[in-house]
C-alpha cells in the first residue's frame, strides 16, 4: 500500500485528488500539509487524515512518503516539488507544473537526480486512445512533423472574471480567485487550462517549442480570457495556439488538435470525439471513441500516480520533461503578450526531440 502524502488542502485536493487516491487498493493519503490549520482540520476530519502538519519539511521527515501530491497555488509548486523529489518520493504536481521556464526545469531536473518521476495531472494524456495516437506518430505514420494546430476553449468564464465557479457551490472548497483571476499570481486562461491541450500536443508529437509570438483579449479581472499564439517547435515546425475561456456551460470544455506531417496527418477532437489517422497514400485509421470515453477524468492520472508510488512501471504521458516544455510555452506566450516581439525559448542540453 502506496504512502502519499499532500501539500496545499484546497478546493481540487478535497474534490478530486484525496478522493481519487481513497478509492483506490493500492495506496492511501496517509499526511496532509497545509499552512491555514482550520483547513487542515476540515480536510483531515472530512477523509479521516490523522496526520496533520503546517509544515512540508516535518511531514517529509516523518511520514516516509512513497509519493508526494502537489496541490498548492500555481505559483507556489516549485519548492515543494523539488522537496518530495530530493525526499525520495514520486511527486505528482499540478498543472502548471511552474510558472517560469526556470523553474519547470529545475523540477524535471531534480526528478532526474533523485531518480523519481514527476507526473502533471494532465488527464487527457493518460487515455487509452491519446496512448495511442503517441504510437502512431513515434511509429512514423504522419512522417516528419510540419504543423500543428492546437485548439482549446472551457466553460469557466466565471472563474477567470474572478467570480464564484458556478459548479462548484456544493464542493468543500471553491476555486479562490486569489489563484485563478490574479494578473500577478499566475492567473488566466493560459496557466489555468491551456497547460491540457499543450500536455497533449507537447507528448503525442514529443514537440518542444523554440519561439512563440502571442496576443491576448483580456478578463474583467485583467487576466487572459483569450490566448492566440504562432510559433515554431524545435523540430521547425509552425505552430498556432488558440484558447477561450467563454464557451457556454452546457457545452464545456473542448480539446480540438490537428497535427501535420509529411505522410499524412492525426485529428484529435474529444467534442465531438474522434482520433483519425489520414495518410497521403490513403491507409487510413479511424480510432472509434464515444464522446463519453474522451470526457475529462481528472481522477485518471491520480489513479495512475497511486500505481507508480505503489511500485507498478506506467506510462507517463505527462512527466517532468513534458511539464517542462510546457512551462517553457506558456512562459513565452505571457512574455511576448506582454513586450508585443517574438519571445525565443533557450534550449535546454537535452530536449529528448528528435531535431
Amino acid at each position: 500500500m502506496a504512502r502519499i502524502g499532500l501539500v496545499g488542502c484546497g478546493w481540487w485536493a478535497a474534490f478530486n485528488h484525496i478522493p481519487a487516491v481513497q478509492e483506490s487498493d493500492r495506496g492511501a493519503v496517509v499526511a496532509i500539509c497545509d499552512l491555514d490549520r482550520a483547513r487542515l482540520d476540515r480536510v483531515g476530519d472530512e477523509f479521516r487524515i490523522g496526520a496533520r502538519y503546517t509544515d512540508l519539511d516535518r511531514m517529509l521527515a516523518t511520514e516516509a512518503l512513497d509519493g508526494l501530491i502537489v496541490s498548492t497555488p500555481h505559483v507556489a509548486h516549485t519548492e515543494p516539488a523539488i522537496a518530495g523529489l530530493k525526499a525520495g518520493a514520486h511527486v505528482m504536481v499540478e498543472k502548471p507544473m511552474a510558472t517560469s521556464a526556470g523553474d519547470g526545469r529545475a523540477i524535471a531536473r531534480a526528478a532526474e537526480r533523485a531518480g523519481k518521476q514527476v507526473l502533471v495531472p494532465c488527464g487527457m494524456n493518460f487515455t487509452d486512445f491519446s496512448l495511442r495516437a503517441a504510437a502512431m506518430v513515434r511509429e512514423g505514420r504522419i512522417g516528419r512533423i510540419r504543423h500543428a494546430v492546437c485548439q482549446m476553449g472551457s466553460a469557466l468564464d466565471d472563474l477567470f472574471a474572478g467570480q464564484p465557479m458556478l459548479e462548484t457551490a456544493d464542493h468543500m472548497f471553491r476555486p479562490p480567485a486569489s489563484t485563478w483571476a490574479d494578473p500577478a499570481r499566475a492567473g488566466g486562461y493560459g496557466w489555468g487550462q491551456m497547460s491540457h491541450a499543450l500536455s497533449w500536443l507537447c507528448h503525442v508529437g514529443d514537440l518542444a517549442f523554440a519561439d512563440l509570438f502571442a496576443i491576448t483579449g483580456k478578463s474583467p479581472a485583467g487576466v487572459d480570457y483569450y490566448d492566440a499564439a504562432v510559433g515554431h517547435t524545435r523540430c521547425g515546425a509552425t505552430v498556432s495556439l488558440s484558447g477561450s475561456s467563454t464557451v457556454p456551460k452546457h457545452v464545456g470544455m473542448h480539446m480540438d488538435i490537428r497535427i501535420y506531417g509529411t505522410e499524412g496527418c492525426l485529428f484529435f477532437s474529444n467534442a465531438p470525439a474522434r482520433l483519425e489517422l489520414r495518410r497521403m497514400d490513403a491507409a487510413d485509421e479511424v480510432i472509434e471513441i464515444s464522446d463519453e470515453d474522451a470526457a475529462y477524468d481528472g481522477r485518471l492520472p491520480v489513479h495512475h500516480f497511486v500505481r507508480l508510488c505503489a511500485g507498478e512501471k506506467i506510462d507517463n504521458a505527462a512527466d517532468g520533461e513534458n511539464g517542462a516544455r510546457v512551462t517553457e510555452a506558456l512562459a513565452a506566450l505571457y512574455a511576448s503578450a506582454e513586450s508585443g516581439r517574438t519571445e525565443f525559448i533557450k534550449a535546454p542540453a537535452l530536449t529528448g526531440e528528435t531535431p
